[in-house]
């Protein structure tokens, strides 16, 4: 396929550009009347150490951008997030405990339990611990984003949407119940998170508890997931643009990912710029998420991914590996790290930590 488009970059893309870096000449994306803006801190000392990102111009200068090294704080990642993945799974399981009537709730926790990296939650708490927040006040809000995001990946799978037979190493949810059981089992799941966020969370305001909700309804709605997922659904069997597959996916994938730090930062007591801090954080490594996804697609096998392998190529969909070429896809991944990590160089090093580790997993999982 040609193409004459500029490769698309965090902060210089169309639908990226217009995100509040600038926080007292943009507006807001969410309006906080009683919060005040403090004081920006002290950069981190090992800030000057990341690596500075030019703005792309084009398929030539991503081709001559060279491997990105950055300093990452030393960071016990691998038992955190086992830490932090098993707790949620002990909430998601007392959350949703089996009951009539039985087929419903099989159906569900058949998805919700069936492991996972838990990204999602485990991104939620590492943002409110980096605000001073507990553990404790943002599980419910945990839980909640893992069962909006199952709930995504069982209508996903749905022969009328992606047709496929194998997640997370196992069949389906349709394929063990049925489409009409998955279907209801994920509107289920969406429902189950709203009423938990609400009946669950205990020691934040109010005024906080509404605002993460409207954050995390907004994320997964028409104007969010959905419209990633509608996007991607109408340009089947067409020519996609680069910037066109960056807007479905910056909705489609990266939407619930910059919902899960600004709720986890929202719940914690987070101050405005902290939020929209973490929110172009999240941006990026939403949009890297799915750069990898789609160089994973095409390089792993089924077996390793827990998922149809290569579905996207013989769909005919459009990947950034079909449009820039893996290698260029690298870079461009590369690329979205380093700005990503730039981003938390507001935040205490030592607090931080879990969200630049997040970052390094994601650039660099193999499933």
């Amino acid at each position: 396929m040609a193409f004459s488009a500029k490769i698309p970059s965090c902060t210089h893309s169309a639908l990226l550009k217009n995100s509040p870096l600038n926080y007292f000449k943009m507006p807001f994306m969410i309006p906080f009347p009683n919060m005040k803006p403090f004081p920006m801190k002290n950069k981190a000392c090992h800030a000057e150490t990341l690596a500075s990102v030019k703005p792309s111009q084009g398929a030539e200068s991503i081709m001559n951008i060279k491997p990105v090294k950055i300093a990452l704080p030393t960071f016990q990642f691998e038992e955190y997030m086992t830490s932090k993945s098993r707790k949620v799974d002990k909430a998601l399981d007392e959350a949703l405990p089996m009951q009539h009537p039985e087929k419903i709730h099989e159906a569900m926790r058949y998805s919700l339990l069936a492991g996972g990296k838990r990204i999602r939650p485990v991104l939620c708490i590492a943002s409110c611990e980096l605000v001073g927040g507990d553990e404790s006040l943002v599980m419910p809000m945990a839980c909640a984003l893992e069962m909006t995001h199952t709930m995504s990946l069982v209508h996903d799978d749905l022969p009328a949407l992606d047709n496929d037979d194998l997640r997370r190493g196992k069949p389906t949810n349709h394929k063990v119940f049925g489409e009409r059981t998955a279907i209801l089992a994920g509107d289920a799941l969406l429902a189950l998170a709203f009423e938990h966020v609400a009946a669950k969370t205990v020691g934040v305001s109010t005024d906080r508890v509404v605002r993460a909700i409207t954050e995390l309804g907004s994320a997964l709605g028409a104007e969010g997931l959905l419209k990633g997922q509608v996007t991607d659904l109408d340009s089947e069997g067409k020519d996609v643009s680069l910037s066109e597959l960056e807007y479905i996916h910056v909705h489609k994938t990266a939407k619930l990912l910059e919902a899960s730090v600004v709720c986890g930062v929202i719940i914690g007591g987070g101050n405005v710029i902290e939020i929209e801090r973490v929110r172009n954080y999240a941006r990026c490594i939403g949009l890297l998420f799915q750069v990898v996804d789609d160089i994973l697609d095409v390089t792993k096998s089924s077996t390793v991914l827990g998922k149809t392998a290569g579905k996207d190529l013989l769909s005919d969909k459009a990947t950034y590996p079909k449009l820039m070429g893996i290698e260029n896809a690298k870079k461009f991944a590369d690329e979205l790290f380093s700005q990503a990590t730039k981003e938390l160089a507001y935040f205490e090093v030592s607090k931080a930590a879990p969200l630049y580790h997040l970052a390094k997993y994601i650039v660099s999982r193999q499933n």
